[in-house]
């Protein structure tokens, strides 16, 4: 499977909050890491953090603007939405997929050095 289209549709059960098919794009030990480096591990307790998120957060979306890959790693560029001001704006992921599975999913915060990091253009201001 095209990791692109794994990462779409990732994305997709994101923000269409459906942990059914967020679970059959999870490895087993699916790790998920957020801006500030905390992460929760394995594929039930990632489900169950989905499950509050979504419950606390029931307009967030994503927004990809860019997605690039390299080897197993696909890089992202876009923006969240939320009425939450702290979880909207500019943001970067990364997924690490294997065949038709997502095994990491990290999110970053949008910053000159994070890009440098991934090897993404910096943006203009």
């Amino acid at each position: 499977m095209d990791p692109v289209d794994v990462v779409r549709r990732f994305n997709a059960a994101i923000n269409d909050q459906d942990l059914t098919d967020l679970a059959s794009l999870m490895s087993d030990d699916h790790t998920f890491v957020d801006t500030d480096g905390g992460t929760v591990r394995g594929k039930q307790a990632c489900l169950d953090a989905w499950r509050g998120f979504f419950t606390a957060f029931g307009d967030y979306r994503n927004v990809f603007t860019e997605l690039t890959v390299h080897d197993d790693v696909a890089t992202v560029s876009g923006y969240s939405v939320c009425s939450r001001p702290e979880l909207a704006g500019p943001a970067l992921w990364t997924a690490r997929v294997t065949g038709a599975l997502v095994g990491e999913w990290r999110v970053y915060e949008d910053t000159p050095q994070v890009r440098r990091e991934l090897g993404l253009p910096q943006q203009a201001h």
